[in-house]
C-alpha cells in the first residue's frame, strides 16, 4: 500500500481528512486479490453450466446445437447481475452456501434460456424430465465448482491484513473468531484503541489511537478497518471511515445493536428517513410448525438411511465395555422443560461418580470437557470424533423433545446460570446441532455460546436450519473442535 506519506496534501490524521483527502481506489495487491476471486469464480460458473449441457444432452448422445452452449455466458452475465461476482470483496466470511438461494435463482434462468432457444439448440430435445436434471445439475455443480474456487483462492491468495478500532474485550474476540473461522481468509493484525486509557496488549497488539489511523493504515498495510463503534463519538467513527476509504481501505463495521437483534430486522423508509423494524424473538405457531415438520421428515430419513451404521455401533459398544448402549441423561428444553437426551454410551459404566476427582483438569468456562478424558472407552473415542454419538438423538426428534437445529440443551446447573435476556434462548426447541457444533463446540465458552443460540432464534429461517445441517456435515468430515 502506498505510504501516505508520500501522498501531497493527504494529512494522516483522521479529524484533518475530510478537507484534504478525497475518496480514493484501492491499493493494486488489493485490487488484484479481488480480482483474482472474481475471475476464479466466472471461471467455476462457466465450468459448471458447461459441464450441466454436457451431463443433460451431450452425453446421452442427444446431439445439441452449439448454440446450447451459449448459456455459458448467460449463465456468467446472470450471476455478475445478481451480484455474485462482487459480494467477496465486501465481506471477510466468503461462503459459498449464502449464495445458494441466488444461485437457484440462475439456473432457473438459465433454463428459461433454454426452453427459448430449444428448437435452435437443442431440436427440440429439453423435454420435462432433461429441465429437470439440469436445473438440479446445474445448482450443485455450481455450489460444488464455487466452494473448490474459493478453497483454492484462499490458499494461494495472502489473506486479507485488518485492523480493529475498538476496546481490548472486542479485539480478543475477533482474534478468536478469525482463527476460529476455517472459511475466513483473514488476519488480526492489530487494534487501535477507542478508549482514552486502554493498557497495551501484546496479542493483538495495540498500535495506537483513532488519531493515528491514517499513519497506522501506511505502516501495517492494512486492507480492512473493523469498527466496533463503543466509546467512540459519531464523528470520530465517520472520520474514520472517510479516511480509510479514502486511500482505498476496505471498512466493515461490527453493530453493537447486533448482539441483542442480530440480522432480524426489515427495513423501512418514512419520507427519506431510515427505521429498522425489529422482528419479535422466538417462531411463530406456524413456523414452528413448518420446523416441526423438517424436523420428522429428517430424522426419519436418516434413521432409515443409518439404521445399519446405528445397529454396527450398538453391538461395538455393547462389546467393547460392560454397561448400558445408551447415555441418558436430563436437559432443559424449550420452555425450560425436562427431557433425557440419548446419545451412544462412550465413558465406562458409572464415569459420573468420577467426575468430581476431575474438575480440576476441566479446559472450557462454563462446561465440563477435557481433550484426554480417562473415563473415555476405546470405542467411545471413536464415537466422539466422528460425533457418531450423538445420533440416537434422532429419536429425541421424533420425540419432539428436541430439533435438529437449534440452541444446545444444557443440564440443569448450567441452565441455571442463564439470566436476563438470554433466557430467550430456550423458547426454541434445542438442537442436535446448532451454530455453537459449527464453530467448534469445545473452544466456545458458555457466556458467547448462549449469545449464539439467542441469536439463531432472533434470525431462524427453515433456510437457517439447513445451512447449519451442510455446515455440520463438514466440520464432522473435517474433525474439527474436538
Amino acid at each position: 500500500m502506498t505510504p501516505l506519506t508520500r501522498l501531497p496534501g493527504v494529512s494522516t490524521h483522521a479529524t484533518d481528512e475530510a478537507a484534504t483527502v478525497p475518496e480514493g481506489r484501492a491499493d493494486p495487491s488489493m485490487l488484484r486479490r479481488d480480482s483474482r476471486y472474481r475471475r476464479r469464480l466466472a471461471l467455476a460458473d462457466a465450468g459448471a453450466a458447461a459441464l450441466s449441457v454436457l451431463v443433460v444432452f451431450v452425453l446421452p448422445a442427444q446431439d445439441p446445437s452449439p448454440v446450447a452452449f451459449l448459456v455459458v455466458p448467460f449463465v456468467v452475465l446472470a450471476a455478475k447481475v445478481f451480484g455474485l461476482y462482487d459480494r467477496d470483496q465486501h465481506v471477510l466470511h466468503k461462503t459459498t452456501l449464502d449464495e445458494a438461494p441466488s444461485i437457484v435463482q440462475v439456473s432457473g434462468l438459465a433454463l428459461l434460456f433454454l426452453w427459448l432457444t430449444e428448437s435452435v439448440s437443442l431440436a427440440g430435445n429439453l423435454g420435462q424430465g432433461s429441465a429437470l436434471v439440469l436445473a438440479a445439475t446445474l445448482v450443485l455443480s455450481t455450489l460444488v465448482a464455487r466452494g473448490i474456487a474459493r478453497g483454492v483462492a484462499r490458499r494461494t491468495i495472502d489473506p486479507e491484513r485488518c485492523l480493529l478500532i475498538g476496546d481490548a474485550e472486542t479485539a480478543d474476540r475477533v482474534r478468536d473468531r478469525l482463527f476460529m473461522g476455517h472459511a475466513l481468509d483473514a488476519c488480526l493484525v492489530g487494534w487501535v484503541s477507542s478508549e482514552p486509557h486502554e493498557q497495551a496488549s501484546s496479542d493483538p497488539p495495540l498500535l495506537g489511537r483513532p488519531e493515528n489511523l491514517g499513519l497506522i493504515l501506511a505502516e501495517e498495510d492494512i486492507d480492512r478497518v473493523l469498527i466496533a463503534p463503543g466509546g467512540l463519538p459519531a464523528d470520530e467513527i465517520l472520520e474514520s471511515i472517510r479516511l480509510s476509504r479514502a486511500i482505498g481501505v476496505k471498512v466493515s463495521v461490527l453493530p453493537r445493536l447486533f448482539e441483542v437483534i442480530g440480522a432480524s430486522v426489515e427495513q423501512d423508509d418514512i419520507q427519506g428517513v431510515t427505521l429498522l423494524g425489529v422482528r419479535p424473538h422466538g417462531l411463530t405457531a406456524s413456523s414452528l410448525a413448518l420446523k416441526r415438520i423438517f424436523d420428522l421428515a429428517g430424522a426419519l430419513f436418516l434413521l432409515v438411511l443409518l439404521s445399519p451404521l446405528f445397529a454396527a455401533i450398538t453391538l461395538a459398544v455393547k462389546l467393547s465395555s460392560p454397561g448400558p448402549v445408551f447415555f441418558r441423561q436430563p436437559r432443559i428444553g424449550r420452555d425450560r422443560a425436562s427431557f433425557r437426551v440419548v446419545k451412544f454410551r462412550t465413558m465406562r459404566k458409572d464415569a459420573d461418580r468420577e467426575k468430581a476427582a476431575l474438575l480440576h483438569l476441566n479446559e472450557t468456562d462454563g462446561f465440563f470437557k477435557m481433550a484426554e478424558d480417562p473415563r473415555v472407552t476405546r470405542v467411545g473415542r471413536v464415537l466422539r470424533r466422528t460425533s457418531l454419538d450423538e445420533f440416537p438423538q434422532l429419536l429425541n426428534v421424533l420425540r419432539g423433545d428436541m430439533s435438529l437445529v437449534g440452541p444446545r440443551p444444557l443440564v440443569g446447573d448450567e441452565d441455571a446460570r442463564i439470566e436476563g435476556w438470554k433466557r430467550a434462548r430456550a423458547m426454541v426447541p434445542p438442537g442436535m446441532t446448532g451454530p455453537w457444533q459449527v464453530l467448534g463446540s469445545s473452544r466456545i465458552p458458555m457466556a458467547e455460546m448462549v449469545k449464539i443460540d439467542y441469536l439463531y432464534g432472533a434470525n431462524w429461517s427453515l433456510w437457517l436450519d439447513v445451512k447449519i445441517l451442510l455446515r455440520t456435515v463438514s466440520h464432522v468430515l473435517g474433525r474439527r473442535g474436538l
